[in-house]
């Protein structure tokens, strides 16, 4: 149902049984509601009085059946599925839900005979709400599910629909929606992050409370969905949103396959594939050749191939330029010089083919620049890069982000702010309590999550692998070309040039007391500076001081009004997905280095079954390091 035609199928769903005169009074309320909710849908309005019109008469003229009869009638058919199209039914709910508190009535909404409801609209929509918070308000702190663009993904983006994997990534929702948890303590916190990192197995007490929630869900599933909104419609007169929203729906290709999937069950059995395929390994389609330069087997015989590129981050309509650098052995030892390199990418991931896009040929310090053609420049998104060189079949990985304007961004300075002890490239420094989490939350608020350091481009893959392997959510990695006497300006140059060039907005910065400046250059809000570690007396003023350790930040994030979801459509385009995505370190290394740490790491009670080959794993993933 689209509109108010939502709310009368709501009611029908619910199997009214006949109203008393106080039930038609509130009826009557619910009209006045709705006349200053929807005042700008004429149509609809007309529909709706007429409908309260007939239900204040006695009979139904054109029907001559009496009113309690036709109240009690409901749908001769069985409903699966009840999609809500930009209606104010929350709005309606809401209303209806006061009006019983003020009688003493009961508070519970009535569930609708259906096994899934979908409520779909349009943030920029005055007329649309959530029905989520309605149901739990704990749930007012995760944004919508975001219908991805059938253009990018036609088959669906294969993210998880299911609450109960929601609420196993999210254990804060279950604390806050139980009675008597009105606050989280650090404590509580950091066992909870440490859970999360984990398998994510639920205790006695988690799976009551989701048992509990799953009672007065409507569904298995998640329920609100946003849809793409062009940037234009800003412009639009507000009293005119409704009416272009309201035919959008019938026309809209996004709808029309988010609809379908569901109704084939596509998006789990997408999602199911995906898991079992490894998220589509890559394969090179260019077979090997000898190299070009006869001494180039000499040179890279005794060394590991140290292939890196930093990820891209463009605005959507610039050009689209993709950087790699090749060569093996410690400390550059040998340069791929004058080589092939092919270039790959996923126009459609993560389960999509790889795209050949061309053949470079390296520089004389093992370099390539490869320009994508504008006509073959994919839109929004972000997009996994193979460089692959020819004549050993070694893999460079990467990402390139095209974004929409005014991109917001959160950055996390990777040098001293994840890290308890001092080096990332130690054996595996301890990683703080909580960070994962921190990151994880604007991540599902919709921001782009940035890594910048100085550490040199050299220390990729070690730096890379840590993050994977205490799962950080998936962001855009910047690295310093090599060796640099001034590793602050290489982040202040990095940042500075996507705020000028490429419109990202830099909402929050995350780091150590040496970014305080950096931050401070691109005009991050001295609230949005957040700090860690040891802050000198003159700079506390200057920054947000995490005196307290991620935990307790992560705690005062969740409170109401703390923080708010990304604003534009970036976040209708950002995965959000943690480190192993196609492009990036295989997952069979990334199942083997979680497998390693699970052990040190785990906050599994002590009757939880050992977690298998962790010995072996740990050899191995040192022997990677």
């Amino acid at each position: 149902g689209d509109s108010v035609g939502a709310i009368l199928s709501y009611d029908a769903l619910c199997r009214r049984v006949p109203r008393s005169k106080s039930e038609n009074s509130e009826s009557e309320e619910d009209h006045t509601l709705l006349e200053s909710v929807v005042s700008s849908n004429n149509d609809q309005l007309e529909i709706l009085q007429t409908k309260y019109e007939n239900q204040n008469s006695q009979t139904y003229p054109s029907l001559n059946i009496p009113v309690n009869e036709v109240l009690q009638e409901t749908f001769q058919f069985d409903v699966s599925n009840f999609f809500i199209l930009g209606s104010p039914i929350a709005l309606v709910l809401a209303y209806r839900r006061a009006t019983a508190a003020s009688q003493n009535s009961n508070l519970d909404l009535p569930n609708p005979n259906c096994n899934q409801v979908y409520n779909l609209f349009h943030p920029s929509n005055p007329i649309a709400a959530r029905l989520e918070p309605l149901l739990s308000p704990p749930f007012s702190q995760v944004p919508p599910l975001n219908i991805p663009r059938y253009q990018m993904y036609p088959m669906g983006d294969g993210q998880t629909l299911s609450l109960a994997d929601l609420i196993q990534a999210n254990p804060v929702l279950l604390i806050q929606s139980q009675a008597g948890s009105s606050r989280l303590t650090p404590l509580r916190m950091r066992r909870l992050s440490n859970e999360s990192v984990q398998s994510g197995m639920f205790d006695t007490q988690q799976a009551e409370a989701v048992t509990l929630m799953k009672n007065k869900w409507l569904g298995a599933k998640r329920i609100d969905f946003a849809l793409y909104c062009p940037e234009g419609l800003a412009n639009f007169p507000t009293n005119s949103l409704p009416h272009l929203f309201h035919a959008s729906y019938w026309e809209s290709a996004d709808v029309i396959s988010f609809i379908l999937r569901q109704l084939t069950h596509r998006d789990d059995q997408q999602l199911a594939s995906a898991n079992e395929r490894g998220l589509r390994s890559f394969v090179p389609n260019q077979a090997r050749e000898k190299w070009i330069k006869k001494r180039t087997s000499v040179k890279i015989k005794n060394g590991a191939a140290n292939h890196r590129a930093n990820d891209v981050i463009v605005l959507e309509g610039k050009e689209q330029i993709l950087h790699g650098r090749f060569s093996y052995g410690p400390f550059d030892m040998a340069a791929l010089s004058s080589e092939k390199v092919d270039i790959h990418i996923m126009k459609e991931p993560p389960n999509s083919e790889w795209t050949f896009m061309a053949t470079e040929v390296t520089d004389k310090n093992g370099r390539i620049t490869y320009k994508i053609p504008s006509t073959d420049s994919p839109g929004y998104g972000v997009y996994p890069v193979k460089m692959v060189v020819r004549g050993d079949h070694t893999v460079l990985g990467l990402h390139m982000a095209v974004v929409p304007p005014q991109t917001e961004a959160v950055v996390f300075s990777i040098d001293g702010s994840f890290t308890a002890s001092v080096s990332v490239t130690g054996k595996d420094p301890k990683v703080r309590p909580s960070s994962v989490d921190v990151v994880r939350h604007w991540q599902d608020l919709g921001f782009l999550i940035i890594y910048v350091t100085g550490r040199p481009c050299m220390q990729l893959r070690k730096v890379m692998s840590w993050l994977l392997m205490h799962n950080f959510p998936h962001g855009l990695v910047s690295f310093a070309d090599g060796f640099s006497t001034d590793p602050l300006g290489h982040k202040r140059e990095f940042l500075k040039l996507l705020q000028q060039e490429h419109d990202i907005v830099v909402h929050a910065g995350y780091g150590s007391s040496k970014d305080i400046s950096v931050y401070s250059t691109l005009g991050v809000k001295l609230e949005n500076i957040n700090i860690v570690g040891k802050v000198s007396k003159k700079q506390l003023h200057l920054c947000n001081h995490l005196s307290d350790g991620y935990a307790a930040h992560l705690t005062s994030l969740a409170a109401p009004g703390a923080s708010r979801p990304a604003q534009g459509n970036a976040r209708m385009v950002i995965p959000r997905t943690c480190f192993g995505l196609p492009g990036q370190i295989p997952v069979n290394l990334r199942q083997q280095s979680f497998r390693a740490n699970s052990k040190k790491y785990s906050s599994l009670p002590a009757s939880a079954p050992p977690v298998p080959g962790s010995d072996t794993a740990r050899k191995d993933r040192n022997s990677y390091l």
